[in-house]
């Protein structure tokens, strides 16, 4: 008869198709039914918190439900960072752990239940007899709230006769918000208003954009209206012609795009929290523009944003372009009056930066050049963020992986890429990280280079340091020495787990990644630039926070 296991895993494989993470004795019985018994592919990785972050970048390439598994106790505890960036950046996940016996605690137990809901995720427990629905319920759970739901097995029901597989119900989710209510209907017509009225109208997307799949509406909505676009660093690509699109705001903008968007006179944001980055701390616009926001979240999450409508970015862009249709209302004429592509420049770099080491802008630009077209960057967290949104643009926002971004992490990165591998077959698959992270996340190095192979690229800016807490902290004054790094060779861990490693002291050694990307990617190594670079080139969204916190 089939097991609780089988239960869980023959239920659960009706809304998947890949599932990652680490075998131990808690998860023995659901790996083996997922095996035998579904389609799902499971992808191993070498850390716990690995096979969670392996799961949230899958569901960002891809916009699938994501699985990840871990057993019990230390295996469970190891996924609580990866956990809490799930739920902060609003990731549908399904986490199914092994959990302790119905009998009681063992003394190497701890309250997992506790442990999930302190990061915000909720736990659902199966039994004997209801192991299907409670499966429903945590996929219904994790779908509709946007969030991981973790999915628990005690030991001692894993391997239970269960019976007949029952024939679960398909998860009831939400319809898209649309604006409810003649407060809502009014916001509507005001904003349609407003950008009908504009001289310099501009339009800011993000990710939740991007969830709703709100590209198409809002390219017609900037048509309508003339709008010059923008994007926040998890939205890059939205917005459907690049030609008058300023790219990423922000810290991450060019100097010159930023500037325009503050010449802006109606700015109406979608899908974007506007949070303290994307606003370049309160001076993304100029103090006499008319912001308007449109989110699902409860209220204004800014307090420059003059007028609020709760509604999805999709239901709400047909809305307005309603409302402009029938009307009598010109394009603004704005776009095409700017010079945009060379707003969007950023600065080449030295080349070399006076302490003899190599300028990151330098690098970045080189390797934006040589880039594959089809690509995802996957980003980890760390000084280095901005090089990869500023010289590498990517076509649609499920091609920038920034996972850590939202719990402020860094050594998410090596484990991001078998995720977006998986969910991006035919990409390449752009790792960019740091020396610090890079060695926090190297137990999953081998991942990378197994799963992604030929279609790999790892680039780890080697600073020797860890670059931010030195110019936030180092800069004040305080010891560096905590800050340091011995300088480590990464293009020998590389090589040590069948990638190819190449040591970048110039940009004529970058020349390694222009022969790679010309050759067939079932015949090439995964390749992995150790960039050695200075430390002394702040990245300009580092300069912003150091004015702030200044």
């Amino acid at each position: 008869m089939p097991t609780v296991s089988t239960h869980v895993a023959r239920t659960l494989s009706a809304h998947i198709d890949h599932v990652f993470g680490v075998m131990g004795n808690g998860n023995a019985y659901f790996l083996d039914a997922l095996e035998r018994e579904t389609a799902v592919d499971f992808t191993a990785v070498r850390h716990e918190a690995g096979g969670v972050v392996a799961a949230d970048a899958y569901h960002r390439a891809s916009g699938r439900l994501a699985a990840a598994t871990a057993t019990y106790g230390a295996g469970f505890t190891n996924t609580l960072t990866a956990l809490a960036e799930a739920v902060q950046a609003h990731v549908p996940l399904v986490l199914v752990v092994g959990d302790e016996p119905t009998s009681g605690r063992r003394p190497w137990g701890v309250d997992q239940i506790a442990l999930a809901s302190a990061v915000g995720a909720r736990t659902y427990t199966v039994g004997r007899t209801d192991a299907a629905a409670t499966t429903v319920i945590a996929i219904e759970h994790a779908l509709t709230y946007r969030v991981p739901a973790v999915l628990a097995i005690p030991y001692d029901v894993a391997a239970l006769d269960a019976g007949p597989i029952p024939a679960a119900p398909e998860p009831r989710l939400p319809d898209p918000l649309a604006p409810r209510g003649p407060f809502a209907e009014h916001g509507i017509r005001t904003i349609a208003a407003a950008l009908a009225g504009a001289e310099r109208p501009f339009l800011l997307a993000g990710r939740g954009a991007w969830v709703a799949g709100a590209a198409d509406a809002l390219g017609a909505l900037a048509d309508a209206t003339g709008a010059i676009t923008a994007s926040t660093a998890l939205g890059r690509g939205v917005f459907p012609r690049p030609e008058f699109d300023l790219g990423v705001t922000g810290g991450f903008g060019a100097e010159s795009a930023m500037q325009i968007v503050r010449q802006a006179d109606v700015a109406v944001v979608f899908g974007a929290s506007l949070n303290q980055f994307t606003m370049r701390f309160g001076d993304l616009f100029a103090p006499g523009t008319r912001v308007f926001q449109i989110d699902v979240a409860a209220s204004a999450t800014h307090p420059n944003v003059g007028g609020f409508v709760r509604a999805d970015a999709a239901v709400a862009a047909r809305a307005i372009t309603a409302e402009l249709t029938a009307t009598p209302a010109t394009s603004s004429g704005w776009r095409e009056s700017i010079d945009l592509a060379g707003a969007r420049a950023y600065e080449p770099g030295d080349g070399v930066a006076p302490d003899g080491r190599l300028d990151p802008r330098s690098v970045a630009a080189r390797i934006g050049e040589l880039l594959p077209a089809d690509r995802v960057v996957v980003s980890d967290g760390g000084h280095f963020i901005g090089w990869a949104n500023m010289y590498w643009p990517v076509a649609s926002p499920d091609r920038m992986i920034m996972v850590g971004t939202a719990f402020q992490s860094i050594g998410l990165g090596f484990a991001s890429v078998p995720g977006a591998a998986l969910a991006k077959p035919e990409a390449t698959i752009v790792l960019t990280t740091g020396d610090g992270g890079g060695l926090m996340a190297l137990a999953d190095l081998e991942s990378a280079v197994r799963v992604a192979r030929g279609r790999g690229l790892a680039v780890v800016w080697n600073d020797a340091a860890y670059g931010a807490e030195v110019n936030l902290y180092g800069l004040r004054g305080l010891a560096k020495e905590p800050m340091l790094i011995p300088e480590v060779d990464f293009a020998g861990l590389a090589d040590a787990v069948g990638a190819e490693g190449v040591v970048v002291r110039s940009i004529a050694d970058l020349d390694r990644l222009e022969s790679w990307a010309a050759q067939d990617a079932a015949s090439r190594p995964f390749l992995l630039l150790d960039c050695r670079i200075s430390g002394e080139v702040i990245a300009p969204y580092q300069l912003e926070i150091i004015r702030v916190n200044s």
